[in-house]
């Protein structure tokens, strides 16, 4: 029987609305929750709303119902697929995973692997994309483009700087970050995912620009002779300096693609206002 292969991912790819109508990707939405109300991620709010929020009242967030996952699969299901990759989040930030793999267990009449990307933004999007990517325009099987997606994760990095850890610390997101008395003295940690799908302090030094030289220099020291890149650049609110950060990248003969974008409204609950990041991709 021949294989239809959908890919399914999470609105915490910050994939753009255009890129998944593009490749046909199903992202499932996660929610941002309010006292009174609750909304869709990248659906019915946006990032500027959040930051708004934010002087009345923090939100919380919250991964897709098991039956908003059955949904989508079953969908896709009735679209004739035969088989789903649905690539998410890391279970280290967030139980979509855990939620995916348990619906995945559940439904019949299609084979569904779900993958921890352990990483999550366009770390998660990168992997996503480069799936989707087999998927289109290769011969490979479905378990085999499994292995090469699984295996692509090593050659993918995510790190990040935050103007406070407020926001990560109140969302229980702090993983192995540590802070408070650091914050004190102005020190700013670049911080970056580790084998468990969890944040942890890659550097540290003091002051912002500092942060985001640190950044760059540890991306740029990670470059292998011989090798090509892509490299995102992601911002909440802070598109000057995350403009100025891929423009020195741009620079780089190894970075062959740049992009720019800005984080998704429930990655902003978590990080607040000024955050960076940017995600370094090897090419095949």
């Amino acid at each position: 029987m021949e294989e239809k292969i959908a890919i399914v991912t999470d609105s915490t790819s910050d994939l753009t609305k255009e890129e998944l109508e593009k490749y046909d990707i199903t992202s499932i939405p996660l929610k941002v929750i309010y006292s009174d109300q609750q909304f869709h991620d990248r659906v019915d709010i946006t990032p500027a709303e959040v930051y708004k929020s934010f002087e009345k009242e923090i939100p919380t967030t919250s991964m897709p119902s098991p039956q908003e996952i059955m949904d989508v699969y079953t969908e896709l299901k009735k679209d004739g697929y035969t088989h789903i990759i649905s690539i998410h989040i890391s279970s280290g930030l967030s139980a979509t995973y855990s939620n995916c793999m348990m619906v995945s267990d559940q439904i019949e009449g299609i084979e569904v692997e779900v993958i921890d990307s352990k990483m999550l933004s366009k770390g998660l999007g990168r992997l996503v994309l480069y799936a989707n990517d087999l998927v289109e325009n290769s011969e490979l099987s479905f378990v085999e483009i499994i292995e090469k997606v699984e295996a692509k994760k090593d050659r993918i990095e995510v790190f990040f700087v935050v103007e406070t850890l407020k926001y990560l610390k109140k969302g229980g997101r702090i993983g192995k970050v540590s802070g408070t008395i650091a914050e004190f003295l102005n020190i700013k940690p670049i911080i970056a995912i580790d084998d468990e799908g969890e944040y942890f302090t890659f550097d540290k030094v003091r002051g912002r620009k500092r942060s985001l030289k640190k950044m760059y220099s540890i991306i740029k020291d990670k470059l292998q002779n011989g090798k090509e890149y892509i490299v995102d650049i992601m911002n909440a609110a802070a598109e000057e300096e995350a403009q100025g950060l891929l423009e020195k990248f741009e620079k780089i003969s190894q970075i062959k693609e740049t992009y720019f974008s800005e984080i998704s409204p429930v990655m902003v609950v978590h990080t607040g206002p000024g955050l960076i990041g940017a995600v370094l991709t090897e090419m095949d």
